[in-house]
């Protein structure tokens, strides 16, 4: 299967797991291409006029992993910019790896799946799951893993 993970990491913590993700499926057999958003300018949260430098094309992929991280409790401006501005994820299957500050998913990361479901369903994406990395969690080498193996069985 040819998969790909598009994600924003503004600290490189998303782009760590992803990087985990990606030797995970490959290992499995499956083609991954991780493609970073990156866009023009400063971007803070809740920014609404956000430019990219280029826009990952999504047709290449059979499936895909968005990433993200949370930024004030909710789905980071950047990638919610990004996945309105996809026209179709018709017959993709989707899933998500959220990264947050907060150790526990009730804190933003929840909400993140949540808003990230609510734009991509409607665009015909067939959603099949969906990971919270919780970045101060004392256990967060351990999470990762699980996170890591959790979204690799997806494919």
């Amino acid at each position: 299967m040819n998969i790909g993970i598009i994600l924003y990491s503004q600290t490189g913590n998303t782009y760590s797991v992803s990087l985990k993700l990606k030797e995970k499926l490959i290992t499995a057999e499956h083609s991954v291409d991780i493609e970073r958003l990156k866009v023009v300018g400063e971007v803070r949260p809740g920014t609404k006029d956000i430019r990219f430098e280029t826009l990952p094309d999504i047709e290449p992929y059979d499936a895909l992993v968005f990433g993200s991280p949370v930024q004030a409790f909710s789905l980071s401006s950047v990638m919610a910019s990004y996945l309105t501005q996809i026209a179709s994820l018709q017959g993709k299957k989707v899933a998500f790896l959220v990264t947050q500050y907060f150790p526990f998913p009730w804190m933003g990361g929840s909400r993140t799946v949540g808003q990230m479901k609510k734009i991509c369903e409607p665009k015909g994406a067939a959603v099949c799951g969906a990971a919270i990395v919780n970045w101060s969690n004392p256990n967060r080498e351990k999470r990762i893993t699980e996170v890591v193996e959790k979204l690799s069985k997806l494919f």
